[in-house]
């Protein structure tokens, strides 16, 4: 049976550059919605729009007397659309490209059905007047969706065959060790945002915003040294992949990881002994994305992917090439 995809995929067949600026179109998508999501609860505009999927119980859009708070809020509800558009363009070269990206395919459509729950979840978190715990799941997902989308990239850049490691396995699972050290640094980052400053909103009912009913000070103090033992990993893997002459790209994204550690803990430090104001809260929201990104990108230089072989190929791709 012919689907409306095979049917483009018999008039389209995008080059592998155009694959390849799909892909990153969506990734770069991916870290603009946690912006502008940081965004609005810096701007206290988290329950601009009252409700969900509505943003008032009669309107899907924002009314005058809502203020520029309802704007902002439907301005990155909107911004979801987009980033639906540039998912859909990259899983959609992926699958006329010739022959037909399967791997690349699935990972759109995981980005896709990420996309959906979030939004499900960010609805939740309205209708819950921003519950700390369902603002900071929201951020995670975002961070989730991040991931799949630098993977989609990351292999639109290699072949469909196996995977080849370039360094033996310990070395792969030290990589893997310092992405799981960063996730707790990012996923603490969360916790500390939920009981400190900028809870979002002024409040629905005249009720607070409730926050995580810790304390600020014992959490920041444990997002430090969470990033204390990142600088170390990092430090730890630049040396050992030194000794070891692993891949020129990995060595290099090891040091850039590093460098962007640095610039995002000088700035947490700044940040909490100037009472967090907005603007440097924002950008290390930017600069805890590319610390993923960052971290990410380093066990996907240990291993390539060559071209995949006939053998390979799924059998609706040989069909179609």
């Amino acid at each position: 049976m012919r689907t409306p995809s095979s049917l483009l995929a018999d008039r389209w067949q995008p080059s592998t550059a155009i694959v390849r600026r799909a892909a990153f179109a969506a990734l770069v998508m991916s870290v603009v919605i946690v912006v502008t999501g940081g965004a609005v609860r810096l701007t206290a505009s988290g329950l601009g729009c009252t409700t969900w999927p509505r943003c008032t119980g009669e309107s899907l859009t924002p009314t005058p007397a809502m203020g520029i708070n309802g704007v902002i809020e439907f301005t990155n509800r909107m911004l979801t659309y987009v980033m639906c558009a540039a998912i859909a363009w990259a899983t959609l070269a992926a699958r006329c490209a010739q022959p037909w990206r399967r791997s690349l395919t699935k990972l759109g459509w995981w980005q896709f059905w990420l996309v959906m729950s979030n939004a499900v979840l960010g609805g939740i978190t309205v209708l819950t007047g921003l519950n700390p715990y369902t603002v900071a799941l929201h951020l995670i997902a975002a961070m989730g969706l991040v991931w799949v989308a630098l993977h989609q990239w990351e292999r639109s850049k290699e072949g469909d065959g196996a995977a080849e490691h370039l360094v033996s396995r310990p070395i792969t699972q030290l990589s893997w060790v310092l992405v799981t050290v960063i996730g707790l640094l990012v996923a603490a980052g969360t916790l500390v945002t939920g009981a400190g400053h900028h809870p979002g909103a002024p409040g629905k009912d005249g009720k607070p915003v409730p926050r995580i009913p810790l304390d600020y000070d014992r959490l920041a103090q444990a997002h430090a040294d969470l990033a204390f033992l990142s600088f170390g990993v990092a430090l730890a893997v630049i040396f050992v992949f030194a000794a070891v002459k692993a891949p020129p790209a990995a060595r290099a994204r090891a040091r850039e990881l590093f460098v962007v550690l640095l610039a995002q803990g000088l700035l947490g430090f700044v940040q909490y002994f100037t009472q967090a104001p907005e603007i440097l809260v924002g950008v290390h929201m930017l600069g805890a994305t590319l610390v993923w990104i960052a971290a990410l990108r380093i066990p996907l230089a240990l291993r390539t992917r060559p071209a995949a072989t006939p053998a390979e190929l799924p059998a609706q791709a040989l069909q179609t090439a």
